[in-house]
């Protein structure tokens, strides 16, 4: 008997966890009861929404394995191919009085937000597939490592399809619910997207001029500072380096002053550096060896995009291999 109800209550808990659909489930249920309370997202319009969607295995294994985890070797030549910097010379010609005006807002170099752009969604020509209320949803309900940060961000898109008068249903975007050419998460779109060609309406999935001043504003506003370095190039004369390594790979923040470089055999390559600046330590596997670098304050806001030290120096080297063949072609 007690094996019985052991199963039956197996059974159950199984159905209310993998029910068909969202709408099915009590805590989402709970969920947009709570946004009716604190935001009046409509009920009923959410809940059919979440009626015709159900969890992905697609999206966790996405999660689970991000190209931000491949060693650099692998990963920079995801993004530092001829077909991504030549793509990204044609979208600066397209672009250029925009990216101009981008530039001279926000300080932002042109070349970094075509980067950003090339690297976020191949210039605007891929902008994701999965459906956003889905694959938040299911990072939200399915994903317990991160459901807090998603659930927070299936909030910030109910309120950013509301305020723009979108079906949740049917916006597109990356399998962790970005959107647009530059893949902003819903609670960025919601701060930081500008409406930079005065159009009235903030449009980051069809609009590209809004997409380029919304990325310059993005950084500005963490802290971008106009005509200083991103990165500088260091050696090492012992493995001492290794512990300022793991001081700086999950947090690239410039913290580590030129005295402490020195006192674990590191010292920077040919730099202008006043030495009273703070950097952080950047090493990056080429197969049986490796390259040291320096991250500056614009390298460490590169990171406040994607937090991965491979995805702010892919979109540095692109960026600067984008400006040297502009300049080359005029």
């Amino acid at each position: 008997m007690l094996q019985k109800v052991a199963i039956t209550l197996g059974l159950v808990m199984t159905s209310a966890v993998f029910a068909a659909t969202f709408a099915e489930r009590q805590e989402v249920r709970e969920f947009v009861e709570e946004m009716f309370k604190e935001h009046q997202i409509d009920q009923q319009r959410t809940m059919n929404a979440f009626n015709k969607i159900e969890s992905s295995p697609e999206i966790i294994q996405r999660i689970t394995t991000p190209y931000e985890a491949l060693p650099w070797d692998k990963y920079r030549t995801l993004f530092l191919s001829e077909k991504k910097i030549t793509g990204g010379v044609k979208f600066w010609k397209e672009h250029s009085q925009t990216l101009q005006a981008a530039e001279q807002a926000f300080g932002v170099p042109a070349e970094l937000i075509v980067a950003i752009i090339g690297v976020e969604s191949a210039y605007g020509e891929n902008r994701g597939k999965y459906p956003v209320l889905q694959a938040l949803a299911t990072l939200a309900f399915d994903y317990p490592p991160r459901a807090k940060f998603f659930r927070n961000e299936l909030k910030e898109y109910l309120l950013l399809t509301a305020e723009h008068k979108l079906d949740p249903l049917e916006v597109k975007g990356s399998y962790a619910g970005a959107m647009g050419s530059p893949q902003f998460i819903a609670s960025s779109y919601r701060t930081f997207a500008v409406d930079f060609d005065k159009s009235g309406n903030i449009d980051l999935i069809n609009n590209m001029k809004q997409a380029i001043g919304s990325v310059g504003n993005y950084f500005k506003v963490h802290g971008w500072q106009p005509g200083q370095e991103v990165v500088v190039k260091a050696k090492t004369s012992s493995n001492k380096y290794q512990a300022l390594h793991v001081a700086s790979k999950n947090d690239p923040r410039p913290v580590l002053s030129f005295d402490a470089l020195k006192l674990h055999d590191v010292i920077a390559d040919k730099h202008n550096l006043d030495n009273n600046t703070n950097v952080s330590f950047l090493a990056f596997e080429l197969g049986n060896s490796n390259e040291y670098w320096l991250g500056l304050q614009n390298f460490y806001v590169i990171t406040r995009y994607n937090h991965s030290s491979n995805y702010a120096m892919a979109v540095y080297q692109l960026s600067q291999a984008i400006a040297k063949l502009y300049r080359t072609n005029g």
